[in-house]
């Protein structure tokens, strides 16, 4: 016998013991699963309604500092939804035995999860370069010939190209480092946005050569991380059709959708909405809020027959919406809002660490519920 063959019959032996018969899902506790899905869309409503509706009205005051903790502890809940609530179950689910002789012994999930990364940049790349070509277009038309950004690929120059300073205020480089040192310290300012301004709102000027200066691009981000949630809330509600731990996971899926919500709420909350779509805010939250319903109506209707063939969607889609999550966590929120937002770099101490304890605190929650779920 080969290798090759000693190996595949170590396999089938290994998902033989683990009993791997593709027994269909459990569908008991029916009363409970359907109470789940009348409780769990109004917890994600309340938590993803509730940032708009107060930022959108003016008879109810509402402190800015309530607001700079939701963004900030959303965050962090984004973040720990990404690798505690999706990778993990995910490496789980395609890393079970009986899932090793039809994917065999290879860390599925950590690949899509890293092509999936890539994907989400390179869509933003995209998206940010039409942007750019648009507003070019619109300020006069490119010249390709005159592009610095070209020099790097031109081989026959020997020397750089010099500019004047007249230039160099005419390309932007003075002017930024001089808008860019004219900001104030914030010292002391504990308002939401710090300096008044939301950085992945993008509701000020970028000075950091970064390219999200119209507003296609501005909320490019925000359906990015939209479009992760939903995948997310919609297998995480399938689970909940058919797992047979039904008391424990709607107890932490309540809260973990009220938080989840919280995060996704406070981002369209506060972002640049055109003024003829200020409706849109409100239908994002509440296809959020629908989204773990309709997995968990699904589940429940569908019945699924394969325990394995469930596993096998729900490890896939998992890994899909960790990369997403990942992604949006920590380049659009954490890197953007501390890294490359100048009114919060030139905050004072207090500011930043308060800012930073608020997204330990959102992580170290879903993490928290990670135990359970």
């Amino acid at each position: 016998m080969s290798l090759a063959e000693m190996s595949a019959a170590t396999i089938l032996n290994r998902a033989e013991e683990e009993g791997c018969d593709g027994d269909a899902a459990d569908v008991g506790h029916r009363a409970l699963r359907i109470a789940s899905i009348f409780i769990i869309l109004v917890s994600s409503g309340i938590g993803a309604l509730m940032p708009i509706f107060l930022a959108h009205q003016s008879k109810i005051p509402v402190p800015k500092l309530v607001f700079f903790i939701c963004k900030y502890f959303g965050t962090g809940v984004i973040i720990a939804t990404a690798w505690m609530h999706l990778l993990e179950p995910a490496a789980d689910a395609l890393g079970d035995p009986c899932l090793t002789p039809r994917l065999g012994d290879y860390p599925w999930a950590f690949a899509i999860g890293l092509w999936t990364v890539m994907a989400m940049f390179f869509v933003e790349l995209m998206a940010m370069r039409s942007v750019d070509h648009t507003d070019a277009l619109e300020a006069g038309g490119l010249d390709a010939k005159n592009d610095p950004a070209l020099d790097i690929l031109d081989f026959s120059r020997t020397e750089p190209k010099k500019t004047s300073v007249n230039e160099d205020v005419e390309n932007g480089t003075v002017a930024d480092s001089a808008h860019d040192s004219a900001l104030p310290g914030r010292d002391g300012d504990m308002s939401y946005p710090p300096g008044g301004h939301d950085h992945l709102a993008h509701r000020h000027e970028h000075t950091e050569g970064d390219s999200h200066g119209n507003l296609a691009g501005q909320l490019t981000s925000i359906f990015i991380l939209e479009f992760g949630v939903l995948f997310h809330s919609i297998f995480i509600g399938l689970t909940l059709g058919t797992t047979d731990e039904v008391t424990i996971l709607l107890i932490v899926l309540v809260f973990h959708q009220m938080f989840e919500g919280l995060g996704l709420g406070s981002r369209l909350a506060i972002a640049p909405w055109p003024k003829d779509k200020k409706w849109l805010p409100y239908l994002l939250a509440t296809l959020f809020a629908l989204s773990t319903p309709i997995g968990i109506a699904a589940g429940i209707g569908a019945q699924p027959k394969n325990a394995n063939d469930q596993k096998l969607v729900n490890g896939i889609f998992d890994a899909i919406s960790a990369g997403i999550l990942m992604y949006t966590g920590l380049v659009e929120l954490l890197a953007h809002e501390f890294m490359f937002n100048p009114h919060m770099r030139r905050a004072s101490l207090k500011v930043q660490l308060f800012a930073f304890s608020c997204v330990l605190l959102g992580m170290g929650l879903m993490a928290l519920l990670a135990k359970w779920a």
